[in-house]
């Protein structure tokens, strides 16, 4: 075991490019208003007019409801980094770095019906949920017949706003059978990223394919056929109709002797 763990490292250590370092996105801006009312009717009156309406909160500045252009924050979360860009919310001129932190579509139509904006600072370290996908396909499952298996599709890692990867990209072609990728594995740029992951969390394997026992037709036959009535149960039948009958026949006898008494009697 310990002989594949150090074979599956050494072909990632030659491979620094197996994941996608974190990349600079290019400035996002996202169009804002502050909004006085609330209520229902003035979030309907918003999404007709291509408005959502919205929060930002965090860091050292006060809540403040908004109202922001639903198409801009569609647009993000369509995007490679999702929810994890980094953005700007214009207030009149004035921008504010923030991160989608939380939303609400529309089960049926799947239009925004509401967003929660987290205000960054870009000097404060944060936490986020980055995913991780794989390319290439495994020897293990091209020469050696196994199964490849997605674990987990996302790691954790603590950073500064402008360093928050779009994801962590991984060449798995060299993985053999039974050997595995593990967070610990991603060639993280320490110097930008702390992986908060545990290192040895398992993020995808090659395994064997199960092959699932066939059963004798004979057990099979026997587990879907209908078990009979016992025959204790007929017996016992049968002995109470007896019982109930032979009851009835003594009563009729003793009715017909009782008037055959009472009829010699009255001579």
């Amino acid at each position: 075991m310990q002989q594949d763990r150090h074979s599956c490292l050494s072909y990632r250590e030659g491979k620094k490019d197996m994941a996608q370092k974190a990349e600079k996105p290019e400035k996002i801006v996202v169009e804002g208003a502050p909004r006085a009312t609330r209520g229902k009717n003035e979030a309907r009156r918003l999404r007709q007019t291509g408005k959502v309406p919205a929060v930002l909160y965090g860091g050292k500045g006060q809540s403040i409801t908004l109202a922001v252009n639903a198409k801009q924050v569609s647009a993000i979360l369509r995007s490679e980094s999702g929810h994890n860009t980094l953005f700007q919310v214009d207030l009149g001129g004035k921008h504010e770095p923030a991160i989608l932190k939380d939303w609400l579509t529309d089960p049926v139509t799947g239009k925004l019906l509401h967003v929660d904006l987290l205000r960054v600072a870009m000097d404060v370290r944060m936490k986020v949920m980055v995913p991780v996908h794989t390319f290439g396909e495994p020897a293990g499952v091209k020469v050696q017949g196994g199964v490849f298996e997605v674990v987990t599709r996302e790691v954790e890692i603590e950073c500064l706003p402008a360093d928050i990867p779009t994801e962590f990209k991984v060449d798995v072609s060299g993985l053999m059978l039974n050997q595995q990728l593990r967070a610990g594995d991603l060639p993280i740029d320490t110097t930008k990223h702390k992986l908060l992951t545990e290192p040895e969390r398992v993020l995808a394997h090659v395994v064997t394919l199960k092959v699932e026992e066939e059963k004798p037709v004979e057990a099979v036959a026997a587990e879907t056929a209908t078990p009979a009535e016992p025959e204790v149960i007929k017996k016992g039948k049968k002995e109470m109709e007896g019982e109930e009958g032979a009851e009835e026949e003594a009563k009729s006898k003793a009715e017909k002797s009782e008037k055959s008494e009472k009829g010699e009697k009255k001579k």
